[in-house]
C-alpha cells in the first residue's frame, strides 16, 4: 500500500511540476483537452531509471505545449520516415534545449537521462541514423557529454555530419527561439544529407494479398526504375536498407575476399544484389523494398497489451512448470562455474579448519576463507524465430512461450538475449515480383520482399520488450520464410557486438519456402542457401549456432538442434542441451 502510494505521490508531483513549465491548463491522458501530459508509468519508486526517465518525458511533453508550435511543425514537416525522424528528434531538442537553458533541474534531468539513452542506443540497428543524428545535435547544441565507450561507435557518423552540416549548426542555434526559421534550417540540413526517402511512404505490412489500388500502381511503377538505379544518395536510402550479407557462403573465395575489403569510411548502407543468372549461386533480384522493422511500428500499444495478455493466459497454465524449468536451468548453470575460495585471510568466514590454531593462537589473523565471485563472462545470445505462415496457431505460441522463457531465465544469469523475427511483407513476391514482371530475367533469384522484426535488442531488460512477443499472435504478420538471409542478418547483428562469446538460437518449424522464389527456381534454392549458410558459420566458429524445432527434426541444417512438440517437453531435455551448449566453451564458465 505504501508503494502505491509513493508513486502516487511522484506521479502526482511530476504532474504539477509539468503543469507549472507548460502555463497552461492540462490533464494526464485525457483526450479532451488540447494540452495533454502523458501519466509517467514507473513500477517502483526505487527504481532510477524508471523515475528519471518519467521526470525527463514529463518535462519534454510540458515544454513541447509551451514551445511547440504543432501548425508550423505539420507544414514544414519533410516526407519519408526517415527524414521525418530526424525532423521530429531535431524539433525536440530545440524546445528542450530552451526548457534546459531556462531551468536547471530540467537541464540535470536532461542531461542524465540522454546520456543513458544514447549510452544504450543501437547505433547499428535499423534506426542508427536517427540515434547518430540525435548524439551529434545534443552534443553541439546542449553540450551533452557522450560515454567515450560509445563515441567509436558514432565517428564514422560524427566525421560524415561534420562534412555535411557542421557549417549550419551555428546559425541552428541562434535560431532556438524562431520555431519557423528553425524547422527551415533542419529541412535544408536533412537535404544535404541526401537521404532518398521522399518518395515513398512507408508499406503497410498487414497487406494479405499483396494487392494496391490503380492510382499507387501507376505512381510506383513511374518511380521503380528510378529507385532501383544506384545513386549517391542511395546509402542513405533507409526505408530500403535490408539486412546486411557482410558475407554470404555461396559467393567463391574472390567474391569474399571482396566484400570484405569495403573501405571503413564509407557509411554503412544497403549492399548492392549479387548478380543474377547463375542457378548454382544464391542472389537477391532486388533489396529495395526489404524491411527490417521493431514491432512497436506494426500495432498500437493497446493492441499489443491485448496479445500480450493472450499470451500470458496461455502462460498461466504453464506457470508452475516454467518457474521450475526457470530455477532448474538457473541453478545449473551457476553451479557449473568453477567456485574456488581464498584462505589465510584477516577477515571474511572464520575458516573451520583453522579452529585449532585460533584455540591455541586467538590473536592470529589469518584465519579466515573467502568465496571467489566468479561470474559469466560476457555472452549474448540471439533468439531467431521463424514468424511463418506454417507456424500459425499453435507452433507460434510454442515459440513465443520459449523465448519467454529462455530471456527470463538467461537474463537471471546475466546473459544478454536479443529477440528477432523474420517473414516477408507480402505473400506471392510483392513488389520485388511485380518488378521483375516488367523485365523477366531466367534464375533471378530471391523474389520477395524480406520484413525482418525486432521484438527486443540485447540491451533491453525482459520486462520492458516482454508486450513485444504478443505481436507473433497478430493474424496478419506471418507470411513466408526466406530463412539463411534472415540468420545472416541475425549473425552480422551479433558480429558487432563486444561481448566475448555469442550464440544464435533458431527457433523454426522447418524448411524455408517462398512460393515466389520457388516457382522461379530450383526447388531446393532456399533449403540450400540455408545449409550453406548454418555450415559457413559453424565452421567459422566465431558465433555458435542451434535450433529448437517445433514439431519437425531441423537436425538436417543444424548439428546442434532439439525437437519438440509442445512446451511440457522443453523439461529436463531443453534444460540439459542449455546446460551442454553453455558449459561446451571454458570462456563462458571459466
Amino acid at each position: 500500500m505504501e508503494d502505491k502510494q509513493a508513486i502516487e505521490n511522484f506521479k502526482n508531483a511530476v504532474f504539477s511540476t509539468a503543469k507549472a513549465i507548460a502555463r497552461k491548463t492540462i490533464s494526464v491522458d485525457d483526450q479532451q483537452q488540447v494540452a495533454k501530459v502523458h501519466a509517467p508509468k514507473i513500477i517502483s519508486i526505487d527504481n532510477t531509471d524508471e523515475v528519471l526517465e518519467a521526470r525527463a518525458t514529463a518535462d519534454s511533453e510540458a515544454l513541447r505545449i509551451r514551445y511547440n508550435d504543432e501548425s508550423i511543425s505539420k507544414k514544414n514537416e519533410p516526407k519519408g520516415k526517415v527524414s521525418k525522424s530526424l525532423y521530429k528528434i531535431a524539433e525536440k531538442i530545440r524546445y528542450e534545449k530552451i526548457g534546459a537553458d531556462e531551468y536547471q533541474g530540467i537541464k540535470n534531468n536532461f542531461n542524465n537521462f540522454y546520456k543513458k539513452k544514447i549510452l544504450h542506443s543501437e547505433v547499428h540497428s535499423q534506426n542508427f541514423i536517427s540515434d547518430a543524428f540525435e548524439a551529434y545535435l545534443r552534443k553541439n547544441l546542449m553540450n551533452l557529454e557522450i560515454d567515450e565507450n560509445k563515441k567509436q561507435d558514432f565517428k564514422r557518423w560524427d566525421d560524415l555530419f561534420d562534412k555535411k552540416i557542421a557549417n549550419k549548426l551555428k546559425n541552428l542555434s541562434s535560431s532556438i527561439s524562431n520555431q519557423k526559421a528553425y524547422t527551415e534550417l533542419v529541412n535544408s540540413i536533412i537535404n544535404e544529407l541526401e537521404i532518398n526517402d521522399q518518395k515513398t511512404e512507408p508499406e503497410n505490412i498487414e497487406n494479405e494479398n499483396g494487392e494496391e489500388n490503380n492510382s499507387e500502381n501507376q505512381n510506383q511503377q513511374q518511380s521503380m526504375e528510378e529507385e532501383n538505379q544506384p545513386s549517391k544518395s542511395q546509402e542513405f536510402d533507409m526505408d530500403n536498407i535490408v539486412p546486411e550479407i557482410e558475407f554470404d557462403p555461396s559467393m567463391n573465395d574472390e567474391e569474399a575476399m571482396l566484400e570484405d575489403s569495403d573501405d571503413e569510411n564509407i557509411p554503412e548502407g544497403p549492399r548492392q544484389p549479387l548478380k543474377d543468372g547463375d542457378p548454382r549461386k544464391y542472389s537477391i533480384f532486388t533489396n529495395q523494398f526489404d524491411k527490417i522493422i521493431d514491432a512497436k511500428e506494426l500495432i498500437t500499444e493497446d493492441e499489443i497489451r491485448k496479445l500480450r495478455s493472450n499470451l500470458d493466459m496461455q502462460l498461466s497454465s504453464l506457470q508452475n512448470f516454467i518457474s521450475r524449468l526457470a530455477n532448474k536451468l538457473q541453478r545449473k548453470l551457476l553451479a557449473k562455474q568453477n567456485r574456488s575460495w581464498s584462505f589465510d585471510l584477516e577477515e571474511g568466514i572464520l575458516d573451520a579448519s583453522k579452529l585449532p590454531r585460533v584455540i591455541i593462537d586467538p590473536f592470529n589473523s589469518l584465519s579466515y576463507k573467502k568465496e571467489k565471485d566468479i561470474e559469466f563472462k560476457d555472452t549474448v545470445v540471439t533468439l531467431l524465430i521463424d514468424n511463418s505462415g506454417s507456424m500459425r496457431g499453435r507452433p507460434i505460441s510454442i515459440a513465443a512461450i520459449c523465448a519467454d522463457i529462455l530471456s527470463r531465465t538467461l537474463e537471471r544469469c546475466s546473459v544478454k538475449v536479443e529477440i528477432l523475427g523474420f517473414t516477408t511483407l507480402n505473400w506471392k513476391g510483392g513488389k520485388s515480383r511485380e518488378l521483375w514482371m516488367k523485365n523477366k530475367k531466367n534464375n533471378p533469384g530471391r523474389l520477395n520482399d524480406l520484413c525482418h522484426i525486432i521484438y527486443k535488442s540485447a540491451d533491453t531488460p525482459w520486462r520492458r520488450a516482454k508486450n513485444n512477443l504478443g505481436l507473433m499472435l497478430k493474424e496478419g504478420i506471418l507470411k513466408e520464410n526466406i530463412d539463411g538471409e534472415a540468420i545472416l542478418w541475425a549473425h552480422n547483428r551479433l558480429k558487432k557486438r563486444k561481448e566475448e562469446r555469442k550464440i544464435i538460437m533458431v527457433i523454426s518449424d522447418g524448411a524455408p519456402v517462398d512460393d515466389s522464389t520457388l516457382s522461379v527456381n530450383s526447388g531446393n534454392y532456399l533449403e540450400q542457401h540455408l545449409k550453406k549458410v548454418v555450415k559457413w558459420i559453424e565452421d567459422s566458429k566465431d558465433i555458435e549456432i542451434s535450433a529448437i524445432g517445433i514439431g519437425h527434426d531441423v537436425s538436417n541444417y543444424y548439428k546442434q538442434a532439439i525437437k519438440i512438440a509442445d512446451v511440457q517437453e522443453l523439461g529436463d531435455a531443453m534444460v540439459d542441451r542449455l546446460v551442454e551448449l553453455f558449459s561446451a566453451d571454458r570462456r563462458v564458465l571459466n
